[in-house]
C-alpha cells in the first residue's frame, strides 16, 4: 500500500486508510455546503457571526444577547433574532443552558478535548 497517496482517519481504535481523492472532495463538499450556507445570510448576520467567533475566546465565558447589541450598536432585538436564526441553521452557534451563546463555530467557552494554541499564544477551546 502506497501511504504516500492515502489519509489514516480513526475510528474506534483502528485506523482505515482512505485515498487523498476520496478526502478531497469530501472537504471540497463540505466546504461548498457551509458556503451555501453563508449565502443565505444576510450581512448583518454575518457580522454578528463573526463578531461571536472573534469575542468568545478574548471573553471566556458565554456572550449575552445584549453584550453583543451594545458592542455591534444594533437593537437587542435584532440581534435575538438573528441569533435565533443562526442557532437553527445547527452550524454557526449554540447557547447551551444559559441564554448567553457558548460556542461559535469553531470556538468555545466549554472545555473539550479539543484545545489549540495559536502561534500567537492565544489558546481557545476548539466546537
Amino acid at each position: 500500500m502506497n501511504y504516500e497517496i492515502f489519509a489514516r482517519i480513526g475510528i474506534r481504535n483502528k485506523t482505515i486508510p482512505i485515498p487523498f481523492m476520496m478526502i478531497k472532495r469530501m472537504v471540497s463538499a463540505g466546504a461548498n455546503k457551509l458556503n451555501n450556507k453563508n449565502r443565505r445570510f444576510s450581512k448583518e448576520k454575518n457580522v454578528v457571526h463573526h463578531f461571536i467567533v472573534r469575542e468568545l475566546p478574548n471573553i471566556g465565558k458565554p456572550i449575552s444577547l445584549i453584550f453583543i447589541a451594545q458592542a455591534l450598536d444594533m437593537p437587542l432585538a435584532s440581534v435575538q433574532s438573528i441569533v435565533e436564526e443562526l442557532e437553527k441553521a445547527k452550524t454557526f452557534i449554540y447557547r447551551y443552558n444559559s441564554n448567553g451563546i457558548n460556542w461559535a463555530y469553531p470556538v468555545t467557552v466549554d472545555k473539550t478535548p479539543h484545545h489549540i494554541t495559536f502561534s500567537t499564544g492565544e489558546q481557545v477551546n476548539a466546537a
